[in-house]
C-alpha cells in the first residue's frame, strides 16, 4: 500500500521514494516519467514485461497524471490496449486512492503515478 504522496515523491513500506513510481504485484519502482507525456512504452518496459512473464497478473492499470488530469496520449492508449490492459486516467491523489483500494479488494492493478508537487 501507497501511504502518501507529495513533495515529488511517494511513501510506501517505510520507505519515501521521490520522483515517479510504477506499482505492480511484482514492487514498486522507479519511472522515468516526469509527465503524462514520458509515458511511453520504454518508460512502462517493467510493465509490459512483467505481463509478459506472468500472463494474467495485472488486468488494470491506473495511471496518476500528476497534479492535474490529462488526457492519455494516444500512444499510450493504444500500447496498453495492445496489452490488453484496462487503463483509467486521472490527477495521482486519486489514482493512489483508486490503486490502494483495489489492492486491497486483491484486484489484479498496477499503478503508473506521475510524483506531483
Amino acid at each position: 500500500m501507497i501511504v502518501a504522496y507529495g513533495g515529488g515523491g511517494f511513501a510506501f513500506a517505510g520507505m519515501k521514494r521521490d520522483g515517479s513510481i510504477l506499482a505492480t504485484p511484482k514492487g514498486v519502482r522507479p519511472l522515468e516519467a516526469a509527465s503524462l507525456v514520458d509515458l511511453d512504452e520504454a518508460a512502462l518496459a517493467a510493465l509490459f514485461e512483467e505481463i509478459s512473464e506472468t500472463p494474467g497478473s495485472i488486468e488494470f492499470l491506473v495511471v496518476g497524471a500528476g497534479a492535474e488530469i490529462a488526457p492519455a496520449p494516444k500512444p499510450l492508449r493504444e500500447a496498453l490496449r495492445r496489452a490488453g490492459l484496462r487503463f483509467d486516467v486521472m490527477a495521482t491523489g486519486p489514482a493512489l486512492r483508486v490503486y490502494n483500494v483495489m489492492q486491497s479488494e486483491g484486484r489484479r492493478v498496477a499503478a503508473a503515478l506521475i510524483a506531483a508537487p
